[in-house]
């Protein structure tokens, strides 16, 4: 039998999978085996939706992304009583830009923003009301709480903890383990609600493994907090400091800095 070119473009959806009706799927798109795909969902050209995906109402999908297995898109957030931080509003559906990545098992909340070229590594949590930029590596397991802004070509890795209401810049590098933190009174006090702060790191910024950063502390420009700091205070520009808690130890290396790099 003679093959139809149109064929190639349609999209291919796995019969266990439910998809409804108001759905837009791009040409060449592939849905796996028991995923439920909601109401007014899009998905752009060429992308590739593993087995046992949830994709939620709304959630707009970019062309040439990879979602895998059992990653959940679009997951509205729960308002727990005591909760200082998640608003009991809904937020609008989740946008995932164009060629990203999206690992196994990761939760993408409604309300995050992700740019094009962006990887998720398996079992990252991104919360609501984030923004992350083009080209910025997620790794295993981070969690991003949410009214958080990360910018581009960023890589937070394996298991690092940024807290509400932080900003990143762009380029910044964010080691394993790397903890923070935006409530100096530990949820005790109710004077708390209006002492919220996360942390910033300015563009260039470096936190090595194992890094503390406490409430509102400023990462300035290619700042570094050495390995196991202990950043009580904040870090000036180009200079590394290190120690519990940190104290200065050197100026980061003409050789290190962003404008010497190729």
């Amino acid at each position: 039998m003679e093959h139809d070119p149109s064929e190639a473009a349609l999209p291919h959806v796995a019969p266990t999978a439910q998809v409804h009706a108001t759905v837009r799927l791009g040409p060449d798109v592939e849905i796996g085996h028991f995923c439920v795909i909601e109401a007014d969902v899009v998905i752009g050209a060429e992308t590739q939706i593993g087995h046992h995906v949830v994709v939620r109402a709304g959630t707009q999908i970019g062309s040439g992304c990879r979602v895998d297995d059992h990653a959940v898109i679009g997951k509205l957030p729960m308002k727990a009583a005591a909760s200082a931080t998640t608003q009991a509003t809904t937020p609008p559906p989740a946008v995932i830009g164009a060629r990203c990545l999206i690992g196994a098992g990761v939760v993408l909340y409604a309300g995050c923003q992700i740019a094009e070229q962006v990887l998720v590594a398996d079992l990252a949590t991104v919360r609501e009301d984030v923004q992350v930029g083009a080209r910025t590596i997620v790794g295993r397991g981070v969690a991003i709480e949410n009214r958080c802004r990360i910018g581009a070509r960023c890589k937070l890795e394996t298991n690092a903890y940024l807290c509400a209401y932080s900003t990143l810049a762009d380029d910044c590098f964010v080691a394993p383990g790397v903890l923070t933190s935006n409530d100096n009174f530990m949820g005790r006090d109710p004077a708390r609600y209006g002492h919220f702060g996360g942390v910033t790191v300015e563009r260039g910024g470096r936190l090595g493994v194992g890094a503390i950063v406490l409430p509102g502390r400023v990462i300035h420009t290619e700042g570094v907090v050495a390995a196991g700091g202990l950043a009580t205070r904040d870090v000036p520009p180009y200079e590394v400091v290190a120690g519990v808690p940190t104290q200065p130890f050197r100026p980061v290396p003409a050789s290190q800095r962003l404008d010497a790099q190729p």
